[in-house]
C-alpha cells in the first residue's frame, strides 16, 4: 500500500512517533534512473542523498536507531561494472555524507560480512565506526554484504563453536550471536518502490515488526515519507501474538 505524507511543518518534538527502531529497504534506484534516461549509477548516487535527509528526519522525529539495507549478499551477482560503481559510491558516501551526520550526533555502524569487502573500503568503514562510537543521538546501522539467512546460519555456527549444548540452544543463545546483538528488535520496516517483500533483510530482528510499503522510489524518499510511515505505525495495535 502507499502511505499519504504529512507536512514537515506538522512534525515537532511534542509529536514523537512510537517507533524507535526503524529499518528501511532502500529500493528503486535503478528505476528512478531509468525513468530519467540516466545510468543506474545516477540513481545510486541520488539514493545517498535520500539516506542523508532520511537520517536527519529520523533525528527530528525521535527515531533512535535506523537500519538501512545498502548491499545484500545477493547483490554480488549484479553486473561487475555496477558492483564496482556501488563500491565507489559507498566509499564516497562514507567520505562525504556520513561525517556531516556525525556532526549531528549520528553513530554509524555496519552489519554483515566483512571478509569480501575491498580493503580500502573496509578501512573507511572501520575508521567511521571508531570516530563515531561516542555519539548517541541516532544509531545508523548500514547492512552491507548482508543476508538474513546467512546471519542466522552464522549465529548457529557460533553456537556450535562455543560448545552450546543442544538443550541450551534457545533464542537467547542465537540472538547473542547475531551480527549486532545489541540492536533492538525492529519496530517498523519500510520498503520503498512499491515492492511487497522483505528480501532476506533482518529476518530474525523483524519477527514482530510492522510493515509499511510505499510506492515512492528510494531517491525520492524524504521526511514526508518517513513521517507518513511513522504515523501509519502509530495507528496500528501491536499484539505480539496475544489478543
Amino acid at each position: 500500500m502507499s502511505t499519504t505524507a504529512a507536512s514537515d511543518s506538522e512534525a515537532g518534538p511534542a509529536d514523537i512517533p512510537a517507533a524507535r527502531t526503524v529499518a528501511i529497504i532502500m529500493d528503486g534506484n535503478g528505476r528512478w534512473a531509468a525513468r530519467r534516461g540516466l545510468p543506474v549509477e545516477a540513481g545510486h548516487r541520488e539514493g545517498t542523498r535520500a539516506l542523508r535527509r532520511t537520517v536527519e528526519a529520523g533525528i527530528d522525529f525521535g527515531v533512535r536507531a535506523l537500519v538501512v539495507y545498502a548491499f545484500s549478499t545477493e547483490n554480488w551477482s549484479r553486473p561487475a561494472d555496477e558492483v564496482a560503481a556501488l563500491m565507489e559510491i559507498f566509499g564516497e558516501t562514507i567520505e562525504r555524507e556520513l561525517p556531516d551526520l556525525a556532526v549531528q550526533g549520528v553513530r554509524t555502524r555496519f552489519l554483515g560480512r566483512r571478509d569480501r569487502v575491498p580493503a580500502d573500503l573496509l578501512e573507511q568503514m572501520e575508521n567511521l565506526e571508531r570516530t563515531t562510537e561516542h555519539l548517541d543521538t541516532l544509531q545508523l546501522w548500514i547492512a552491507f554484504d548482508y543476508g538474513g539467512r546467512a546471519e542466522i546460519a552464522e549465529a548457529a555456527r557460533r553456537c556450535l563453536e562455543d560448545g552450546v549444548a543442544a538443550d541450551a540452544l534457545d533464542e537467547d543463545a542465537l540472538s547473542a550471536r547475531l551480527y549486532a546483538p545489541e540492536l533492538a528488535e525492529i519496530d517498523l520496516l519500510i520498503r520503498t518502490s512499491g515492492e511487497f517483500r522483505t528480501s532476506n533483510f533482518l529476518l530474525w530482528e523483524t519477527a514482530y515488526a510492522e510493515l509499511v510499503f510505499t510506492d515512492t522510489l528510494w531517491p525520492d524518499f524524504g521526511a514526508d515519507d518517513l513521517r507518513a510511515a511513522l504515523d501509519t505505525f502509530s495507528a496500528r495495535e501491536r499484539r505480539f501474538g496475544g489478543r
